[in-house]
C-alpha cells in the first residue's frame, strides 16, 4: 500500500514547482537587466555625442551652417546634418518592421546607431539651453523614469488599457505638434509640453510592464535577445520623450 502521509512524497511537486519558479525569477531578472543596460547605453551614447557636437565648433559646423532667416540670423542643417536629422527615423522603422527578419546583432548595431545619430541631431539643445539646466531636466528626467518604471514593473494592476489610451493621446499629440509648427504659437508650445511629459511618464510604466510580461512567452527562445533589444528602444524613446518635453518647459534658454 502506498504511502500517502509520507512528506517526501507529498513534498516533492511542491518542491519542483518552486525551484522553477526561482529559476524563472532570475531569468526575468537577467531580462529585465539586460534591457535596462541596452537602454542606459543608448542614453549615454546618446548624451556623449549630443554634448561633442554641441561644444566642438569643428563637429557643429560639420552638421549646422548659419543663415539668414525672414526673421533674421539663424542655423541651418548641411547635406550630412539632415542625413543625422532623417535617418534616426529610418532607423527605428526598419527595426520596428524588419525585427523576425534581422539577428540579434544586426538590431543591436542598428540601435546603438540610432542613439548616436539622435544625440548628433539632439546638439542643439547646447546651443538653445544652458548647460546647468540640461544638467537639472536630465537628472530630474532619470529619477522620474526610475519611479515610474519601477512601479510599472512591481505593479500588479493591469495597464494595457492604458496603453491603448496614451497611444490614442501620442498621435492626437503628434496632430497638434504639426499644427503648432505652422502656427508658432508659445501657449499651445506650452500645453503640448506638459502633455507630452504626461503621456511619455505613462508610457514608461506601460512599455515596463508589456516588456516584462512578454518574457514569459520568449524565456529561453532565440528571440529573448532580440525582444530585449526592442524593450531597450521603447524605454529609450520614452526616456528621451520625457526629457525632451521637460526642457522645453523648465529649460533656462541662452540669452
Amino acid at each position: 500500500m502506498a504511502n500517502w502521509s509520507d512528506p517526501r512524497t507529498s513534498a516533492a511537486p511542491y518542491a519542483t514547482a518552486g525551484a522553477q519558479a526561482a529559476s524563472y525569477d532570475a531569468g526575468l531578472r537577467s531580462y529585465m537587466l539586460s534591457v535596462y543596460n541596452y537602454m542606459l547605453s543608448g542614453v549615454l551614447l546618446t548624451g556623449v555625442v549630443a554634448l561633442l557636437f554641441g561644444k566642438v565648433d569643428a563637429l557643429q559646423r560639420l552638421l549646422f551652417v548659419e543663415q539668414m532667416t525672414s526673421r533674421g540670423p539663424g542655423i541651418g542643417l548641411t547635406a550630412l546634418g539632415w542625413i543625422a536629422m532623417l535617418s534616426p527615423l529610418a532607423i527605428v522603422f526598419a527595426m520596428s518592421f524588419g525585427q523576425s527578419r534581422m539577428s540579434e546583432s544586426t538590431l543591436k548595431t542598428l540601435f546603438f546607431a540610432y542613439a548616436g545619430l539622435l544625440g548628433a541631431s539632439l546638439s542643439t539643445i547646447f546651443i538653445a539651453y544652458t548647460d546647468t539646466s540640461i544638467a537639472q531636466v536630465f537628472f530630474g528626467t532619470a529619477a522620474g523614469f526610475g519611479a515610474l518604471s519601477l512601479w510599472g514593473y512591481t505593479t500588479k494592476k493591469n495597464l494595457s488599457g492604458l496603453g491603448t489610451f496614451l497611444m490614442i493621446g501620442l498621435v492626437g499629440l503628434l496632430v497638434a505638434m504639426v499644427v503648432n509648427f505652422f502656427l508658432q504659437s508659445g501657449t499651445m508650445s506650452l500645453v503640448i509640453s506638459a502633455i507630452g511629459v504626461l503621456i511619455f511618464a505613462g508610457l514608461t510604466a506601460y512599455d515596463t510592464q508589456k516588456i516584462k510580461s512578454i518574457y514569459a512567452y520568449v524565456a529561453g527562445t532565440p528571440e529573448q535577445g532580440k525582444v530585449a533589444i526592442m524593450g531597450a528602444l521603447n524605454l529609450y524613446l520614452d526616456f528621451i520623450n520625457m526629457f525632451l518635453f521637460l526642457l522645453r518647459l523648465f529649460g533656462s534658454q541662452r540669452n
